[in-house]
């Protein structure tokens, strides 16, 4: 199988010599990673990238640093062009339980997104938004009904266009498929692509110990292990599912290699 062309540029998001203590306790250490700017000819092509542990190995803990909601013990994270020390806001996050306001209709949630965004627009603007992303995403029918009478499905759906409407480039999934079928992981898995391919520095950050399907969605893999007789965890290993020519691939599951590569995962787990 031959790898897409593409070419990769500046660093978008960089994690520089993440260490996590709690007292004597070690819970990260040695996180180094960046996520590079991806560009392909004549297409519009986000990032979407998959920290991979298992449950336990503290995914949270780094969820929460990336998101810069908690500081590191040691090191810091870096994004944007101008590669600054992130600040709680600047990245969206779409945790497992999908925060949402029970009391107002789902164009109410939605419409905090744009009232909260960077770009200013009149309430007309906004109402158009707001029902373009409802028919692109297939929410039209449910945006007078309120987050109970919603799908866990839904939610999740309307979580994620939530932080796309603030303007976030960098959004942080905790655990996407968690609790889904495969038909609703299907379409969460069409849905984030098309949320990376809405503008070109959409970085998708997934953090999940669900190796097919965030694998599967991936142009970059990092795995969250602990290494013998080193306490805490770290990176493992990264694989470059664009140079192994595995990403971007719709029927990815059904390739010998894209099974090599999950096996591949599973034993450094």
């Amino acid at each position: 199988m031959n790898a897409q062309v593409y070419t990769k540029h500046e660093n978008l998001l960089c994690a520089n010599n993440i260490g996590l203590q709690y007292g004597d306790k070690v819970i990260l250490r040695d996180i180094n990673f960046c996520i590079k700017d991806i560009h392909r000819p004549d297409m519009q092509q986000g990032q979407v990238v998959s920290l991979i542990g298992r449950s336990g190995i503290g995914k949270t803990q780094l969820f929460k640093i990336l998101a810069g909601l908690n500081k590191p013990t040691t090191g810091e994270v870096l994004i944007d062009s101008d590669q600054h020390p992130v600040l709680a806001g600047e990245v969206g996050i779409v945790p497992q339980n999908y925060i949402l306001f029970n009391h107002r209709t789902i164009y109410q949630n939605l419409k905090i997104g744009l009232d909260n965004g960077t770009i200013k627009l009149t309430d007309a603007e906004k109402k158009m938004v707001i029902k373009d992303y409802a028919h692109t995403f297939q929410l039209t029918e449910h945006l007078e009904k309120y987050p109970a009478q919603l799908s866990g499905g839904q939610r999740q759906r309307v979580s994620i266009i939530q932080q796309v409407l603030t303007g976030n480039k960098f959004i942080l999934l905790d655990e996407p498929f968690s609790g889904l079928d495969m038909l609703m992981i299907n379409k969460v898995i069409q849905l984030l692509l098309k949320v990376s391919t809405l503008q070109e520095t959409n970085t998708l950050i997934l953090v999940s110990h669900d190796i097919v399907n965030a694998a599967a969605i991936s142009d970059t893999v990092w795995v969250l292990g602990a290494e013998q007789e080193k306490e805490g965890a770290t990176i493992v290993k990264e694989y470059d599912l664009c140079a192994m020519g595995l990403a971007w691939q719709p029927e990815i599951r059904k390739e010998p290699e894209f099974h090599e590569l999950v096996h591949g995962i599973q034993d450094l787990l």
